[in-house]
């Protein structure tokens, strides 16, 4: 069983920046795409950014591009989400999620983190 622990998130302001980690317990070949979605209250879950551990294409938001980065540091099974000029819509709580490649991962991934909230005023 693979555990996604988050970390960072928090509050800012508008045009600030935020970093979120995402450590998985061990890796496994059923979790080494990983990645972040988010949700705001009374919105569908949203698909931000999601990369494989071990490096490759990398998937993105249309809303977050340019704007938020994902990298990874296989030696540590994490992955972290670099977000710059944060918008007020970027408010959300965002969560980990990983499974074997972006298809599963982006319909329906199998590991989820607890979640990290982020808000960003304006």
């Amino acid at each position: 069983q693979v555990q996604l622990a988050e970390s960072g998130g928090g509050s800012v302001r508008a045009g600030g920046s935020l970093r979120l980690s995402c450590a998985a317990s061990t890796y496994t070949y059923g979790s080494k795409y990983m990645g972040w979605f988010r949700q705001a209250p009374g919105k569908e879950r949203e698909g931000v950014a999601g990369a494989y551990i071990f490096g490759g294409p990398t998937y993105y938001a249309d809303s977050v591009k340019g704007r938020f980065t994902i990298s990874q540091d296989n030696a540590k099974n994490t992955v972290h989400l670099q977000m710059n000029s944060l918008k007020p819509e970027d408010t959300a709580m965002y969560y980990c999620a990983a499974d074997r490649d972006y298809a599963q991962w982006f319909t329906g991934a199998v590991y989820w983190g607890q979640g990290t909230q982020v808000a960003v005023s304006s």
